[in-house]
């Protein structure tokens, strides 16, 4: 079959790939459903040919296709390879997109890598599977890369459209998965085929990979979460939360079900930590979703969620960039995002707008109070953000997103 596509190229992505290219490690892919990660598969393709690989030294397999039915488990995956492209005195290249889809896809990966003369590249849409099970089969022979829905930037570029107030808005109220490149920028079309999106992943990543068994309470759940973006969840939380719902599931059972939609990368679990970052508290963690557009799906843009909507966006952008993320408790309060990347650190507060002294004293106040000599940084959207009080810089949210770190 021909494997030809057309693509919008990714260059953050296949630059961090670049130094592992031809190395005998595996690959993988990582992130929720149509965020790209196939599409990176084909960019990958093409520079290797671009590189002088020959085709018929390419194997690319990808179980979301009926052409590749026949590959249900680690043997038959193998003998698929072997018979599509046996081993030579060059390296051959094997690509399987949403491998989690083969049973026990680790046994066939491990003994493709042994043998030498594969060098191999996976996706797939399960956190905890991906990781857990190649972890065991695998040791350290393996990289992993999360692929995330469009950045700003990228939308920009997607979309071929200059940044303003107004391609802000849509990135902000459509979010940023790359099909909508195909569709109009219009609310009614983009949310139907995002509740679509949506249904595939609770279905397909939660439901049948858990054998959830109460799917109308997980449907329920992720509406909680949606108007709790943001906001500490607590047992506490969730207790009140099932009583207001009059239903009897345990709060363990509640924890497990967040835990599920977090490794199918619809929403991200954030933790929070002291102002050292050291000390991780275990009691309250906060969620916010790896797509925007899909939230807004389920349950409408309303501009009273804007403070949520802003952190979010903040949120995934210092994700995207690679920092980890952690909620910021203080003695006084809390610090929205405390980011790190190696040695690197950044500190930064949002806010909607800074109307008044007592809300800039407050906002600004979390950060001075750290003194350390991290980067800070106050975001809102006021028009005329800018400027910096003492150390802290304080910018508008359509600069912060365009910020290369």
């Amino acid at each position: 079959m021909s494997i030809a596509k057309t693509y919008i190229e990714r260059p953050d992505y296949l630059k961090r790939l670049a130094p592992f290219m031809g190395k005998p490690v595996i690959k993988v892919l990582v992130g929720q459903r149509r965020v790209g990660k196939s599409f990176l598969l084909y960019q990958i393709m093409d520079t290797l040919k671009k590189e002088g690989v020959p085709e018929e030294r390419i194997v690319y397999i990808n179980k979301e296709l009926h052409d590749f039915e026949e590959i249900r488990n680690e043997r038959d995956l193998i003998a698929y390879v072997d018979r599509r492209c046996r081993r030579g005195k060059s390296l051959r290249y094997v690509l399987i997109d949403e491998i989690q889809d083969v049973a026990e896809f680790e046994k066939a990966l491990k003994s493709l890598l042994a043998s030498g003369g594969t060098d191999i590249y996976c996706t797939g849409s399960n956190a905890r599977m991906l990781s857990g099970e190649l972890s065991t089969g695998l040791g350290g022979r393996y990289v992993e890369m999360v692929v995330h829905a469009l950045s700003y930037p990228e939308f920009l570029r997607f979309h071929r459209l200059e940044s303003s107030a107004k391609s802000l808005e849509a990135y902000i109220r459509l979010g940023g998965l790359p099909f909508l490149i195909h569709l109009p920028l219009e609310e009614p079309t983009v949310y139907d085929y995002l509740r679509n999106i949506y249904g595939a992943i609770l279905f397909k990543d939660v439901i049948r990979r858990h054998n959830i068994r109460n799917p109308a309470f997980l449907e329920r759940l992720v509406l909680f979460l949606a108007d709790n973006t943001g906001s500490l969840v607590s047992a506490k939380k969730i207790s009140d939360f099932l009583k207001s719902q009059k239903i009897k599931i345990s709060p363990n059972v509640v924890l497990d079900y967040l835990s599920f939609l977090a490794q199918a990368f619809f929403v991200h679990q954030v933790r929070r930590s002291d102002i050292s970052g050291k000390k991780i508290f275990e009691i309250g963690e906060k969620f916010y979703f790896e797509d925007l557009g899909l939230r807004h799906a389920l349950v409408g843009f309303r501009q009273t969620d804007i403070q949520k909507i802003i952190e979010n966006l903040v949120f995934m952008h210092m994700k995207i960039a690679g920092f980890d993320v952690t909620v910021g408790k203080t003695n006084g309060g809390e610090i929205d995002f405390i980011c790190k990347r190696r040695d690197e650190k950044i500190y930064v507060q949002t806010a909607y707008l800074l109307t008044d002294q007592k809300t800039r004293d407050r906002e600004f106040g979390s950060l001075l109070n750290i003194k350390d000599q991290y980067p800070k940084f106050v975001v809102s959207m006021d028009p005329m953000a800018g400027g910096d009080i003492q150390g802290v810089r304080h910018l508008p949210l359509i600069d912060f997103l365009q910020k290369a770190w």
